[in-house]
């Protein structure tokens, strides 16, 4: 691995690193509670290098979605159509647990989903993730007004699914007892989408 290699994965420890203190300190004492001053003390870090590679408080949490960005778009390109890749990704999502999916109950994860989703900055700012991922599968699929409408209505399902799944875990289901229902919900509205879009399926 060269010297580029190498400082690149030296900065991604950090990400992860500075990232995850400030995650600790934001569920134990809440967002609004916690500085940036504080975050850079505990991480060993000076101010202007956390603003370095976090522009705002916010990106210290949302930084594990940055890398989840286009990955509808990457999915949408492997075929046999958009829809059935995206329709088998969201599946196998819910099969692993993947918190993307909100079929995970470890505390870790419903932890930082409370905090997330109940901080209005964040919940905010999660938005923009979402919309910059709307607009790379707008572009994966033609680019046209017909593929931005549709990247639209596969982001917007795939939240919505998301959300519901994680609201009745964190109501107190286990992810073993909301599965069934999930894969059900999510093999509906997948049939729904083909339906309605299809050139995408």
């Amino acid at each position: 691995m060269g010297e580029s290699g190498l400082r690149e994965r030296k900065k991604q420890r950090m990400y992860q690193a500075v990232s995850d203190i400030a995650i600790r300190l934001f569920l134990e004492k809440g967002f609004d509670a916690v500085s940036v001053a504080e975050v850079a003390a505990v991480a060993e870090i000076s101010k202007p290098t956390l603003f370095r590679y976090f522009p705002s408080k916010e990106d210290l949490v949302l930084h594990r979605f940055a890398d989840h960005e286009d990955e509808p778009a990457r999915v949408a390109a492997r075929g046999p159509s958009p829809l059935a890749a995206l329709r088998q990704n969201f599946l196998d999502g819910l099969e692993r647990c993947d918190p993307v999916t909100g079929l995970n109950d470890a505390p870790g994860v419903l932890a930082f989903h409370r905090l997330l989703y109940g901080t209005p900055s964040l919940a905010a700012r999660l938005h923009g993730y979402l919309e910059r991922s709307e607009a790379a599968l707008g572009e994966a699929l033609g680019g046209d007004l017909d593929a931005r409408v549709a990247a639209g209505q596969i982001i917007a399902v795939q939240r919505i699914l998301a959300l519901d799944n994680w609201r009745r875990i964190a109501e107190g289901e286990s992810a073993e007892q909301v599965r069934g229902d999930a894969v059900e919900a999510a093999e509906r509205a997948f049939a729904q989408l083909a339906a309605g879009l299809p050139r995408f399926a």
